[in-house]
């Protein structure tokens, strides 16, 4: 059987993987991202940006044990934050590149945000839930 540290390590590297690719997207090829951006997110081009520089960092710090603690919470703010976009993406079927992506893509998504959330402060080291032993005197 896999050690927990084992697991938590390869999530840790996953995620890391998956926040460093959408970062560089995010600076990349923003289009998409600016199309889901809600109307009343100010200087969209500059936020878009940002969040792909705070998806890169977020990436770099879950890999250093100094950051790791303070990146777990970035990205979990950071899934927070950028969930109305996914709405938004969701509710006025936004096209992304010519396609629209239904509601098979767009409700799973949603729901998956508050896993994405937890992972992040998962993998961080925030919260050992619901993994932690507790102690059977514990009420």
């Amino acid at each position: 059987m896999w050690a927990p540290s084992v697991i938590r390590t390869f999530f840790r590297w996953l995620l890391a993987l998956l926040y460093l690719a959408a970062g560089i997207m995010h600076i990349h090829s923003p289009a998409g991202f600016l199309a889901i951006t809600p109307d009343w997110v100010p200087y969209p081009k500059q936020v878009v940006f940002l969040t792909g520089v705070a998806e890169i960092a977020g990436a770099i710090g879950l890999m250093t044990r100094r950051w790791r603690y303070a990146a777990g919470i970035g990205l979990a703010l950071y899934a927070l934050c950028v969930w109305p976009a996914n709405i938004n993406h969701a509710v006025n079927d936004i096209a992304v590149g010519g396609r629209t992506m239904g509601w098979g893509y767009h409700a799973p998504r949603l729901l998956l945000q508050p896993v994405i959330i937890w992972w992040a402060l998962w993998a961080g080291g925030v919260t050992n839930w619901p993994f932690a032993r507790h102690s059977p005197d514990a009420g």
